[in-house]
């Protein structure tokens, strides 16, 4: 393997990502599986309801029955009963009749609406006054509605969230088919790097990313696992690599991506069998110097990437925004980990011009203040145009510089061919 800085635009750099195949399906129990994603359709043994079931409290009648049906002018019904959900109706309701029915009770034979009890006045007698009107088929949860029997409730690739579970119990399905979680393993590199714990001497500063990156790895609902400190030893550094390869599908290594004497991160993997370099740079800002590797199995099966990020704090969180966790999702089975239409983001107006350079996508850091200035209006929302969108106000500053991050809800993208963005112009902030 021969080192080079070749820069990438990132939309290359994600063809390069999609490259990489999910991964491997498991067996999940029904109470782990939130958060994953199906590796294969879920299949319903039977139609979802079993049969049509009243959706509200109130009498199962013929829709046709109460045609016309007001306040003023009310319709007037004989009741043959009630249903409840232990005792489904033995009997037929015949037209001009109606049966009491509760929430999730069987729908008698002859009736296909329910009128809410809110629209109805006991007369006394059986007699029911129906004061509205209602559609076939109003306040019924028909047969099959949910999931029809033979066919897919949930379909590969699917994400599992706490109401896609909800699906899962209702069809019976306790084991599912997801896709793997990734095993992430953390590097971080330098000599001037000491733990949290250390008190650093002038020259050195506390190991941030190792924290920072687990962090990202885990909210995004992979496995993380820190190596700690390497030290700026071409020796060290390879034994690094090939620990972390061992088990791991994913090796975030911060630290030795820059174009300098000592970082030999691309001289390490130039040591491991099977080891490609893909990318040895990226056109965004922060975090140009950012290395893509793939190692492939000795045996064939399968590959496992390397990610060589910038050591600056800021530099290696916004890639790891930008690419490295729709990555980590990609791996774990989501088709739509890159589409950046689907992140959380709000429609912000900038507050101040921001000045880019051409040629690369700048990621800004902004703060989401409500209406007024003040305040924080950073609530989560697919990105939408709003009339009155919140202000968002760039947080500029070193790559080094943690602040700029702490003080952030989002990030706003400068697209390559642009030069800047305009105070007061609106953009998509993906919240952060």
């Amino acid at each position: 393997m021969t080192g080079f800085f070749n820069v990438l635009s990132v939309e290359a750099f994600t063809e390069l990502l999609r490259a990489f195949p999910p991964l491997a399906a498991e067996t999940a129990e029904l109470h782990h599986a939130d958060g994953r994603v199906l590796a294969a359709d879920v299949i319903a043994a039977e139609d979802l309801p079993l049969t049509d079931r009243a959706g509200m409290d109130g009498y199962a009648v013929r829709a046709a029955d109460l045609f016309g049906a007001t306040e003023t002018s009310p319709a007037y019904l004989e009741c043959d009963g009630r249903v409840d959900i232990e005792h489904p109706a033995t009997f037929a309701v015949a037209p001009g009749r109606c049966a009491a029915i509760v929430t999730g009770g069987v729908m008698p034979e002859g009736t296909d609406a329910v009128i809410m009890v809110e629209h109805t006045h006991e007369l006394g007698a059986g007699t029911i006054e129906m004061r509205r009107a209602v559609a076939p088929g109003e306040n019924v949860m028909l047969r099959g509605e949910d999931a029809m029997a033979g066919t897919p409730a949930l379909t590969a690739g699917t994400r599992l969230r706490p109401q896609e579970v909800g699906m899962l119990a209702a069809v019976g399905a306790t084991t599912v088919r997801v896709r793997r979680a990734p095993r992430v393993v953390v590097i971080s590199t330098g000599d001037e790097l000491v733990p949290p714990e250390a008190t650093p001497r002038p020259g050195q500063v506390r190991d941030v990313n190792s924290h920072t990156l687990a962090a990202l790895v885990r909210r995004a609902g992979c496995e993380a696992r820190c190596l700690g400190i390497v030290p700026d030893e071409l020796d060290a550094l390879e034994a690094a690599l090939r620990e972390g390869l061992r088990d791991a599908d994913v090796v975030l290594l911060s630290g030795g991506s820059s174009v300098g004497v000592r970082d030999l991160t691309v001289a390490a993997l130039s040591r491991i069998e099977g080891a490609e370099l893909l990318a040895h740079g990226v056109a965004i800002s922060p975090g140009k110097p950012t290395i893509l590797a793939r190692v492939r199995a000795e045996d064939g099966g399968g590959c496992r990437a390397v990610w060589g990020l910038p050591g600056q704090v800021t530099s290696a969180q916004v890639v790891m925004f930008v690419l490295g966790v729709p990555f980590l999702h990609h791996l774990s089975g989501r088709t739509d980990a890159f589409d950046r239409s689907l992140w959380p983001a709000r429609r912000v107006r900038l507050a101040r011009n921001v000045a880019s350079r051409q040629g690369r996508e700048d990621w800004v850091r902004v703060r989401i203040e409500a209406e007024g200035g003040s305040g924080d209006a950073a609530s989560p929302s697919v990105a939408t145009p709003s009339v009155a969108s919140p202000s968002a106000v760039p947080l500029l500053g070193k790559s080094g510089l943690l602040h700029t991050l702490t003080g952030a809800h989002a990030l706003v993208r400068i697209p390559e061919r642009a030069e800047g963005l305009v105070a007061g112009s609106e953009h998509d902030a993906y919240l952060i």
